[in-house]
């Protein structure tokens, strides 16, 4: 081994620490633009709906209730 490949630095590209903090969120605004679009636009109701608690509350009671 020579003097030159103990001194390189194995250092972490630019777009790979880009894409680390990047993908959640993007992943963060998909899911609130899904959830915008399925109640406001599909759903039909107000948008200031789509933010409460109550809501996906009353929707998960609604998916996991026994029949």
């Amino acid at each position: 081994m020579s003097e030159s490949n103990k001194s390189v630095k194995k250092t972490t590209p630019t777009w790979r620490i880009v894409l680390r903090y990047m993908i959640p969120i993007f992943l963060l605004i998909a899911l609130i633009s899904g959830m915008v679009v399925g109640y406001v636009i599909l759903g039909k109701r107000s948008i200031e709906e789509v933010f409460l608690w109550e809501t996906w509350k009353h929707v998960y009671d609604l998916v996991f209730a026994p029949s």
